[in-house]
């Protein structure tokens, strides 16, 4: 009987701990049940869910093996359980409104509308846009580099930081595909993909940062500085992935990563007489700007657009300017070049 006691009250002390490290929506005793109840009956209202027709494996509960579930509606892995959560949130969201209660979230997110199963269609169209910009101005940046510009009698680019630049590009590509993913559908595998990918990128982000900003032309000084850089942010994401995906930590290192590189070119900015620093100074002063929309959260307007789809929204502009000034660089870096040649 001791026994048995023991194992009540552990079981209820770890319900509360639950509860409390749960997001407020979560919590609501109204909304459980009405995911309870949904999972038995497959509906909400008027709104049934055919996911709970299936397996996870997409296999029909009641009904031959071969009317599987098609597999346009399965690659986003939305199951019964999802479904249920989905429409029991907008459900409890509405009774809410009608009460005048504020938006809350649920299991961490807030309460965004689905468009064809996609979460954060907002989010998801501004990412692939940041894509589109970001592959433009890589093109434009190689185009200038190989084609406009002169080259050394070795056939290589006078502007020392060409392949650097393509490297950032390729990270920033790989960035905004994981994001559009990762906003189309939240599970456990898009989600490190996305962290990992955007931490991976503004490491390398600041490692260029610090080359470009003291001019590190030499190789084995470009190793040496990248080098402490590269194992913190490779340690980073292996924690991520293979430990805990502590999203406190990880939004510390990733503002502190992307704030370090902002007063390096903010400081350079000011000291250089390079002919484009206007165009750092709105970057910088733009990129700063932007931060604070990850800083400061609010429910999505009409649930679409929330403080992250904005943060989105603003760095295409800035993108634009971004490789701009890369591209005037390469200029004033080749023209400087070959004047001391002569």
């Amino acid at each position: 009987m001791a026994q048995c006691r023991l194992l009540l009250f552990l079981a209820a002390f770890f319900s509360i701990f639950g509860l409390l490290h749960a997001s407020a929506g979560d919590a609501d005793p109204v909304y459980r049940a009405c995911v309870d109840q949904c999972e038995k009956t497959g509906c909400v209202g008027d709104k049934c869910s055919q996911h709970c027709n299936f397996t996870s494996g997409g296999s029909p509960i009641d009904g031959p093996w071969y009317l599987q579930e098609p597999l346009y509606l399965r690659w986003k892995q939305w199951d019964c359980l999802s479904d249920c959560r989905y429409h029991c949130m907008l459900s409890r969201e509405e009774e809410r409104k009608k009460l005048g209660l504020k938006p809350v979230k649920y299991h961490g997110k807030w309460p965004f509308q689905r468009v064809n199963g996609i979460q954060e269609p907002v989010s998801v169209a501004l990412s692939a846009l940041n894509l589109a910009v970001q592959f433009h101005g890589w093109v434009s940046f190689f185009i200038l580099v190989n084609y406009k510009l002169p080259f050394r009698p070795n056939k290589k680019p006078y502007y020392e930081y060409t392949g650097l630049w393509h490297i950032y590009a390729i990270f920033s590509l790989n960035s905004w595909f994981w994001s559009a993913v990762f906003h189309s559908r939240d599970v456990d595998l898009t989600e490190k993909l996305d962290y990992s990918s955007a931490v991976a990128l503004l490491g390398f982000s600041l490692i260029l940062a610090v080359l470009r900003v003291f001019n590190v032309r030499d190789e084995a000084a470009r190793v040496m500085a990248a080098a402490p850089i590269l194992a913190f942010v490779t340690t980073h994401i292996l924690y991520l992935n293979c430990y805990q995906l502590d999203y406190g930590w990880n939004m510390k290192v990733c503002m502190s990563m992307g704030m370090l590189q902002l007063v390096l070119w903010a400081v350079w900015a000011g000291v250089t007489r390079h002919p484009s620093r206007w165009k750092l100074w709105v970057v910088v002063i733009g990129g700063g700007l932007a931060t604070l929309l990850e800083l400061y959260d609010f429910p999505p307007y009409r649930g679409f657009v929330d403080a992250h789809a904005l943060w989105h929204a603003t760095t295409i502009p800035l993108t634009c300017l971004w490789w701009s000034f890369v591209r005037d660089d390469s200029e004033f870096r080749t023209t400087t070049l070959i004047k001391k040649a002569k």
